[in-house]
């Protein structure tokens, strides 16, 4: 019980530990992109009209990714529990790992089918990390909200391209 209480009791009086560690994660998922809109292959798919233009994608992702961080940082700190900080944490690897999945599945392997299955998966572990996000603090939740729903934008725009380019 008393290892209980002091583990407690370090991780919220350090917190820039958790804040470090989700920014660094973070920072290795945004790192981790292969997305060549410049290639031939990407200039060569038929598009919708409403895809914003290359360079919106990395001013909007650049937010979100920063409130990604700071939720999970945050978060980790206010769980109750050793048992809910580690589903919580874990909740948050699964979706970074998808996150970064997806650039790798629609350029590297140039398969808009498989990304657009790993968008679909992605929106669900969202779904998830809102849950779990929710059960320690509905603020930090709700800060989630613009990246859950850029990625439902990112999954209408995979669909739209692999529509167009059967």
């Amino acid at each position: 019980m008393r290892l209980t209480h002091s583990h407690r009791r370090s991780s919220r009086s350090r917190p820039w530990r958790r804040y470090g560690a989700a920014a660094a994660a973070v920072a290795a998922t945004a790192g981790a992109r292969a997305v060549d809109a410049d290639s031939a292959w990407y200039r060569t798919l038929r598009k919708p009209s409403w895809q914003p233009p290359p360079w919106a994608f990395g001013a909007v992702w650049t937010p979100p990714y920063a409130t990604i961080a700071y939720t999970a940082g945050h978060s980790l700190g206010r769980a109750g529990d050793a048992r809910q900080r580690r589903r919580l944490a874990g909740s948050l690897a699964v979706n970074l790992g998808l996150n970064a999945g997806w650039n790798w599945l629609f350029f590297a392997r140039r398969s808009l089918t498989a990304g657009l299955a790993g968008t679909l998966l992605l929106n669900l572990s969202n779904a998830d990390l809102l849950h779990r996000t929710a059960r320690v603090d509905r603020t930090a939740a709700r800060a989630l909200l613009p990246y859950a729903a850029w990625c439902c934008f990112a999954t209408a725009l995979n669909a739209s391209i692999t529509r167009l380019n059967r």
